[in-house]
């Protein structure tokens, strides 16, 4: 989570914090669960003109909360739709371009994660 948070910084991010899980894993499995789970949502395309696709692999998309964030924080408004039990379609039409930052959050699983796309 210092590495994550150290990259922000450097790339400029410090204005926003990265969501993280509230509770810290207690075992090298939960850890090892917990990085699987950040490596099965997948933005596409990146970068974006229209819309923004986020598959999950491990996490059903009714029980996501996603919201979306400028570069420095904000939170936007966009419309979002659920395609699939595992794919949620972002409308980023509307959106000026450049850099934003997509918070994905399942209060079921505990699963916070935040990932960076660009609109183009």
């Amino acid at each position: 989570m210092r590495f994550i948070r150290l990259v922000l910084v450097v790339l400029g991010f410090s204005a926003f914090q990265l969501a993280t899980a509230q509770s810290q894993p207690e075992s090298r499995s939960e850890m090892a669960q917990e990085v699987n789970l950040v490596k099965s949502v997948h933005l596409y395309p990146n970068p974006a003109t229209e819309f923004v696709d986020v598959q999950l692999d491990h996490l059903p998309a009714q029980n996501i909360s996603l919201t979306v964030h400028n570069i420095i924080g904000n939170e936007l408004q966009v419309e979002t739709e659920v395609l699939e039990e595992d794919l949620i379609r972002v409308k980023v039409k509307d959106l000026a371009t450049g850099y934003y930052l997509l918070a994905i959050k399942d209060e079921e699983s505990n699963f916070r994660g935040t990932y960076k796309f660009l609109k183009r």
